[in-house]
């Protein structure tokens, strides 16, 4: 059961809010308008429930009086059956959010295991999430991207901003196999290799204070897979945080674009290094709970020769691998939000 008390307080905030946000609310408007945004799907839910509660109250009235007595026990069953499902959702919308759910994304792409065939794999990934993005009406913006020359990748860091996108992304975090007969292999046999993805939030600013003495700052000519698309000039940053050790690069055309770029990954990895330490410290078992940011869980694997998809997290198989390559994600990833908010209620509700 739900406590009244909890679902009178938030109302009342959400209540407060929407009187300070009309009289203008001054300089705290947009973080008052974010609260409320956050608050808005809680306070229609609770308002759902309580309306169908009291038409349950009213039907159970009617019994008593013999011209509705039909009437209402026609309607009961269905108005019961709503309720539950109000609770239901009710129970995910009180869920503790993750503050970080509505920031973009950092999405980093390497090889793993597999030469040229891991290499090519990752790029594979690379324009699915691409493909996932542009549907979804994301901004994908490429930080750092270095090819192979048979047109694989051997890194990519990638931005991509909407809203909600760190929500939607933050499970593909990890190692993801492929199994496949590479365009090199003339004896048609499948090969295993595989490719790591992270998916960090970006941090702000005011999340992550990096002192000038921590870092050192390098400028070089972008590296590439040759011909004409290599610089010639020394544009691309690489910036190295000393205390942690992280190297960064970013290679677009503009150094000073670069400098920001490069900065804005760094303070993601930093961010991203102590979410996962307070998670940490919060969770003994936080590994074994979807999206625990492990990039060395091997997640999915892609095989070719059957069109199938397994994600073993939640024991998901789909055969419809060339519409998954093709950026239809949404099935996987809503399976994988439904799982996590299943845990994080069992959680919560223990």
């Amino acid at each position: 059961m739900i406590a009244q008390d909890k679902l009178d307080q938030i109302a009342g905030r959400f209540e407060f809010l929407e009187a300070k946000m009309a009289t203008g609310a001054g300089a705290d408007y947009a973080a008052l308008s974010r609260e409320y945004s956050e608050l808005r799907p809680v306070v229609e839910t609770a308002r759902a429930h309580a309306r169908l509660s009291t038409e349950i109250a009213e039907a159970e009235a009617m019994l008593a009086e013999p011209d509705m007595r039909a009437l209402a026990e026609d309607e009961l069953p269905q108005l019961r059956r709503r309720l539950e499902e109000a609770e239901a959702a009710l129970r995910l919308a009180l869920l503790p959010k993750d503050a970080a759910d509505a920031r973009p994304a950092m999405i980093e792409i390497r090889p793993g295991t597999g030469g040229d065939e891991a290499a090519l794999f990752a790029a594979d990934l690379m324009r699915m999430y691409q493909r996932y993005a542009e549907a979804r009406g994301y901004r994908w913006e490429v930080i750092e991207e270095q090819a192979t020359e048979l047109g694989g990748l051997k890194e990519a860091v990638i931005r991509v901003n909407g809203d909600g996108v760190f929500a939607r992304l933050k499970y593909e975090s990890g190692v993801h196999r492929v199994q496949r007969v590479p365009e090199t292999e003339s004896g048609g046999r499948i090969h295993t290799s595989a490719a790591t993805v992270a998916v960090l939030p970006e941090a702000e600013a005011v999340d992550i204070e990096i002192a000038p003495g921590d870092i050192r700052i390098d400028t070089m000519r972008a590296s590439g897979a040759g011909g004409q698309h290599v610089n010639t000039t020394d544009s691309a940053v690489r910036i190295t945080h000393i205390p942690s050790g992280i190297v960064v690069t970013s290679s677009q055309k503009s150094q000073h674009r670069n400098r920001e770029l490069a900065m804005e990954v760094l303070r993601s990895r930093l961010f991203d290094l102590e979410r996962s330490r307070v998670d940490g410290e919060r969770s003994a078992d936080r590994r074994a709970q979807v999206g625990s940011g492990d990039r060395s869980e091997r997640i999915r694997t892609y095989n070719f020769p059957q069109g199938r998809l397994t994600d073993h997290r939640i024991n998901l198989t789909l055969y419809r691998l060339d519409a998954v390559l093709a950026g239809d994600l949404d099935e996987i990833i809503d399976a994988l939000t439904a799982e996590a908010q299943a845990a994080l209620l069992a959680e919560v509700e223990a």
